[in-house]
């Protein structure tokens, strides 16, 4: 992905779930499905996957330096960021409060 295409996608979705990740990363792989049944689960979430090794201008960016990485956007801003060691319940709060936030708009 390039930073022209994630500025995009920031653009086109309200709520935007970054996960970055790597391919070695085995705790990242066995971790992604879960936080996309989540997000899909809670809509109008949209997940976006970012290899770090392949988009290292857009993690310079976003100063992602671990995986996996986690951020929640809202509207193109930084809500929340969770980054190596995390459980999912510290995920879903967040996820469905902003989630219910736009769909009661």
């Amino acid at each position: 992905m390039t930073p022209e295409e994630l500025k995009g996608v920031l653009k086109k979705y309200s709520l935007t779930l970054l996960y970055f990740s790597t391919p070695s990363c085995t705790v990242c792989k066995v971790l992604r499905p879960k936080v996309e049944a989540l997000v899909a689960a809670e809509p109008p979430w949209y997940f976006q996957y970012i290899n770090t090794e392949a988009s290292l201008e857009i993690a310079g960016q976003l100063l992602i330096f671990a995986v996996p990485t986690i951020l929640l956007m809202v509207e193109g801003r930084e809500v929340t960021r969770l980054s190596r060691h995390f459980g999912l319940q510290e995920l879903e709060g967040p996820i469905r409060r902003y989630a219910q936030t736009f769909n009661d708009n």
